[in-house]
Formats: structure tokens, C-alpha cells, sequence
């Protein structure tokens, strides 16, 4: 988890939505449960959808996004989107999620593999009333699927 005695990036925030099309709420830390999700998260208890569609596997287990990108977003599009809002689970500072694709990496003590870019839809700009997708084009997150249960914290270091 360290590089030169610097860790690769940390946790800035954690989310949950305790309902499909609720707002986030922020916690200090959450249980990251394989093949579960994250204990109190909508996609933990069901796995429906908002439009009752089915949606299961493992990228739907946990959605990390940079809290640069959000900067970014602010800065070059002129458009305020608060990490709660992003509707992603962990908000991370320090390092590249897109570089995660397909690889295995840790945050605190779970260990986590990179699915695939969560890239922003029409469903996040209907839900904030923000036209965020040019801003958030390959930088709108990364879907992973959870290896081993264990907590995750505000804080917590994220490398491999």
C-alpha cells in the first residue's frame, strides 16, 4: 500500500443509499460483505433496480470515484457536483481509479478488483439536474467487486 514510504491514495468519504433512489448518506466506515455489497447500501438488501430491473453481479458490489474529478468538473465545466451527490460509494483522493481496471487492489483491509469504468448517465443528470456527463467522460468512476469482507473508513489507505 505504500510507494516510497507515501501512500498510493486514501478514503475521503464513504456513501450509502439505503433505498434505490434516495440521496446518499455519508458514514465514517462501512462493512464491505463479497457478493454482497456494502452492508446498509439499496444493492446490499435487493437487487433490483430503481426501474425493477434485475441488476446483480459483482460490479454492482461497490463504485469508487477521484475526488479529483470533481474538482475537475468544478473547475472546468463551472459545475458543483458535492461527493454524496456523485452517487458513487467511496470518494478517494491520490490515486488513478481508471488505472484499476482488471487489477486487484486494497482500501483499509478489504481487498477489491477493478471491473470496469463507471461511466455517467442520463439516470445522474436527471437525479442532480446537472449536465455532468462531458465533464465526468471515463473519469465518472470505477465499478469493483469485493474479495474479502472486512471494514472500510474514512481515511484508509487504498494501493495494492
Amino acid at each position: 500500500m505504500m510507494e516510497g514510504g507515501v501512500p498510493k491514495g486514501f478514503v475521503v468519504s464513504i456513501h450509502i443509499r439505503p433505498k434505490a433512489n434516495a440521496l446518499t448518506v455519508a458514514i465514517e466506515q462501512v462493512r464491505a460483505v463479497p457478493g454482497k455489497g456494502l452492508k446498509g447500501d439499496h444493492y446490499f438488501k435487493s437487487a433490483e433496480s430503481s426501474a425493477g430491473r434485475v441488476r446483480t453481479g459483482p460490479d454492482r458490489e461497490i463504485t469508487l470515484i477521484e475526488i479529483e474529478a470533481l474538482e475537475a468538473l468544478k473547475r472546468d465545466y463551472g459545475i458543483e457536483l458535492g461527493p454524496g451527490e456523485a452517487r458513487r460509494n467511496v470518494l478517494t483522493r491520490g490515486i488513478g481509479l481508471s488505472h484499476l481496471v482488471g487489477l486487484t487492489f486494497q482500501v483499509g483491509e478489504v481487498h477489491l478488483h477493478g471491473i470496469r469504468l463507471c461511466e455517467p448517465c442520463g439516470h445522474l443528470e436527471e437525479l442532480t439536474g446537472k449536465e455532468v456527463r462531458p465533464g465526468l467522460v471515463h473519469r465518472g468512476g470505477l465499478r469493483a467487486q469485493i474479495l474479502t469482507e472486512g471494514e472500510i473508513r474514512v481515511g484508509d489507505s487504498i494501493g495494492d
